[in-house]
């Protein structure tokens, strides 16, 4: 049985939806938590102690150890606040998983400079700082689990999320730099792309979809990928429903030039370069694409 007895956990943005769902589920596990959460608004305004507070009761009358963390994600004082707080609480931080997001959608010919800033602060920057202030207390310790939230919007794009997929493929980049540096240290750390029904998607997915993409079904994939029995690093993962699929990207076999190539012929061998496969690949063309696939896997038609 896979639990995190001694294990600390942080889980920002956890005072709703997939945040919380992570949290109930690594604490009735064993887990200490600090349960981030800002408490504002969809769009990153506002802000409160309810939201986390409740989750915290939630895991404290079911017998589990968790305390609150009220602070932003998206400063660099922000994210050594959150660690701070496992460390005063715990003594100790062993995993990280960045959640906490906002959506400032609106389509790239309006985007304002207020719709890109705090997107990008709260989602890839927040990631930065969190796992940042943390990551020199894994190191010393030789263990750490991080996990990345990113998004289909990321991996593929979606139409007035330029800012939003931006920012969340940038966390994939950072994902696999963080893999690469933590390995010889017992750090792992992964992305995962969920579909989950929560108030960032309430009235983006349909809902026919929304009623199966409960978070309580992403969140035993993110509680295994922190866990001591998983050793894999650095890998992306599509998640909901109860549907789960390893994403990768694709390098083909692509052309070779004996010299400097002329533009046409680049031209002449554009099919080879655009070749990938033939048959152990396919290309997701896009976020709506990736819906599809979770819906075709969970059986769920929009007839």
């Amino acid at each position: 049985m896979i639990d995190f007895d001694g294990r600390v956990a942080i889980v920002t943005g956890a005072g709703g939806g997939l945040g919380r769902s992570h949290a109930l589920l690594l604490a009735s596990r064993g887990a200490k938590v600090v349960v981030n959460d800002l408490g504002g608004a969809r769009d990153g305004t506002g802000g409160g102690s309810a939201m986390a507070d409740a989750v915290v009761e939630e895991i404290v009358d079911a017998g589990g150890e968790a305390v609150a963390n009220y602070d932003g994600v998206h400063t660099w004082d922000g994210g050594d606040a959150i660690v701070q707080t496992a460390l005063d609480a715990f003594g100790r931080v062993d995993i990280v998983i960045n959640n906490a997001g906002i959506l400032r959608d609106v389509s790239f010919a309006k985007l304002e400079e207020a719709q890109l800033d705090l997107v990008l602060k709260v989602h890839l920057y927040g990631a930065f700082h969190v796992t940042r202030a943390a990551w020199n207390h894994l190191k010393e310790q030789g263990y750490g689990r991080v996990i990345n939230t990113t998004s289909g919007s990321g991996l593929y794009g979606n139409f007035g999320q330029s800012n939003y997929s931006a920012a969340k493929l940038g966390l994939v980049g950072l994902t696999r730099t963080l893999a690469i540096e933590g390995v010889k240290y017992g750090i792992t750390a992964h992305a995962i792309a969920p579909a989950a029904a929560s108030r960032m998607t309430e009235d983006i997915l349909p809902p026919q979809l929304l009623e199966k993409l409960e978070p309580e079904y992403v969140s035993p994939l993110v509680a295994y990928l922190v866990s001591e029995d998983c050793t894999d690093t650095g890998r992306i993962y599509s998640v909901g429903g109860g549907y789960m699929a390893r994403v990768a990207l694709l390098e083909g076999e692509g052309a070779t030039f004996e010299g400097v190539p002329s533009p046409d012929d680049v031209a002449a061998v554009w099919d080879q370069v655009n070749q990938v496969g033939p048959d152990s690949a396919e290309f997701t063309s896009g976020v709506m694409e990736q819906t599809g696939k979770i819906m075709q896997a969970l059986g769920i038609s929009f007839d």
